[in-house]
């Protein structure tokens, strides 16, 4: 890979030398590549980028480290807030998402271990994923009183896992994830960056039209199925399930504890359950 000029300053954004596709790395190692507005704006930033370059047919999504990225930062927000801050919130973080769903060109996830909550989100809304047999995947978020920011996993699984992972908040390792068709393939931790360029090799020389207007048909199919509906009504209920009493409860909970305290007393209560 080539390092360009990176002005980034929560990824990192790589051309490959010698073929067309280009790579996307979460940088926060320190915070498990948690996604905060930086890291949500530049990756919508390195995407338009890599869409509109005529050198890079494929793009890959990976995190530094030991995650692919956590989720959303639960640190440093302002949760004294009402349902417009939310709808408006919600909407800003669907629509990055969307528009990795939406890139004329194939993206592929790259999980290097923990890929939760809105990660998981980040992750269903690229064409493929390729997981480390150490990955973990999982949606916390009803756990605090939450959901996802878009709502991309019934459009992915069968419903009954889609309500397991969801209304439990339970983490699956690869092997489930493989079995749910979360992901396309796991591999051993140490061949994920190899078997990851390998595939991104494999697409950049396709025949650039016949993998657009593939993808568009795909794509197509969803909307018309009524994917963009779903997804206005799901930033409406989560907006609304924010400011319910529990919800306000549960950010209130969030301002006055560490993350280490918070997760501890959101996931105390299911320890044993399993």
């Amino acid at each position: 890979m080539n390092p360009q000029m990176n002005s980034y300053e929560t990824i990192l954004y790589e051309k490959d030398l010698t073929d067309k596709f280009a790579t996307i790395t979460i940088n926060r190692p320190d915070k498990m590549n948690a996604m905060n507005k930086t890291v949500i704006r530049e990756i919508d930033a390195a995407v338009a980028a890599a869409v509109a370059d005529p050198d890079v047919n494929a793009l890959v999504i990976t995190g530094t480290g030991r995650a692919f990225s956590s989720g959303y930062d639960l640190q440093g927000g302002d949760f004294d807030v009402d349902i417009d801050f939310w709808r408006v919130d919600m909407s800003e973080n669907a629509e990055a998402l969307l528009n990795i769903w939406r890139a004329p060109i194939p993206v592929i996830a790259s999980v290097n271990g923990y890929a939760l909550a809105g990660a998981l989100e980040l992750m269903m809304c690229c064409d493929l994923a390729i997981a480390a047999d150490n990955a973990k995947f999982g949606e916390p978020e009803v756990r605090h009183n939450s959901g996802p920011p878009a709502l991309m996993m019934p459009w992915l699984l069968a419903t009954r896992d889609v309500r397991w992972l969801m209304f439990t908040g339970d983490m699956v390792d690869a092997q489930e994830a493989l079995r749910m068709h979360l992901i396309n393939k796991v591999v051993p931790a140490d061949q994920l960056k190899e078997k990851t360029e390998n595939l991104a090799r494999k697409l950049a020389r396709m025949p650039v039209p016949a993998l657009r207007y593939t993808k568009a048909s795909i794509n197509n199919q969803q909307m018309v199925a009524g994917l963009m509906p779903s997804f206005q009504y799901n930033i409406e209920a989560i907006a609304a399930l924010h400011v319910t009493r529990q919800g306000r409860e549960w950010m209130a909970n969030l301002a006055k504890m560490s993350l280490k305290e918070y997760l501890a007393f959101r996931d105390d209560p299911f320890k044993g359950l399993d």
